[in-house]
Formats: C-alpha cells, structure tokens, sequence
C-alpha cells in the first residue's frame, strides 16, 4: 500500500496571512461552498473540448472528493491527505497538460465560485492561491 503524504497549510504565510487564509475558508462558506463550487468547476472541464481529454480514465468521485479536500486546505480548513500537487498531475503533463489549460481551469474555477456566490474580492484571493500553484502543477520537476 502506497503512503500518503499529509499537508496542513498551503504554503508559508505571515502570521497575518495566515489569519486571512484561514478566515477565507469561513468567509466563502466552508466546506459546502468549497464542495458545491468543485462539483460546477469538473462539470465545466468535462463539458471544455479542451480539457475534458485529461480525465478520460478518472474516477472523477474520488477526484472530486480529494479536490474539495486539497481545496479546503488550501484556504485553511481541513487536512489534505492525498499525493502532493506534482505527483498528481504527472500522468496529465505527460499528455501535455500546459500553461494554457492552467489557464482555462482557472477560467473554470472563476466561474463556478462566481456561481456558487463567492463575492468578488474572496474570488480573487482564491484565485490568487490558485496561481501559486502553477509551477507545482505544470513544472516537470519538483
């Protein structure tokens, strides 16, 4: 059985940063804001010709649910418990996941928390965390 990693906190933050991120989970509506802005974001990428061709053989329940809990994390809530950001997204690189996908998820994901009612100013901050993740995400090395 493979092991995973467990990550607490998205990044390295001052202490008042710290107090947003964790205020910013609360403030779009936890949880069930995060959950029903993950649903209409995957909804989005499988209906996007462009996007769609990378998650052909995923179990998109199970990506749903680690995503709401990477998410989650990601603005202060609960622990992630999944493969760290790189590794997860290996297979998707490899069949030339790029900068301009990155672009059409965060397009995706604006939309779907404009949806779901996230105000504005909380939308760019989440978008802003989002984008830290770039390098993560499409880099081929850690």
């Amino acid at each position: 059985m493979r092991a995973k990693r467990v990550f607490a906190g998205s990044a390295r933050f001052s202490c008042r940063q710290d107090t947003m991120i964790e205020n910013l989970y609360e403030l779009i509506g936890g949880h069930r804001t995060i959950e029903a802005a993950t649903e209409r974001f995957y909804k989005k990428v499988l209906e996007d010709d462009n996007l769609r061709q990378f998650f052909k053989r995923t179990d998109m329940a199970h990506l749903r649910s680690r995503q709401v809990m990477f998410i989650s994390m990601l603005f202060g809530g609960r622990m992630y418990t999944g493969k760290d950001i790189h590794s997860a997204h290996a297979l998707a690189r490899s069949h030339g996941l790029n900068h301009a996908h990155f672009d059409m998820f965060i397009q995706h994901f604006r939309a779907a928390l404009q949806e779901v009612g996230v105000e504005p100013g909380h939308t760019e901050m989440i978008l802003k965390l989002l984008e830290r993740k770039r390098s993560a995400v499409l880099d081929p090395w850690p």
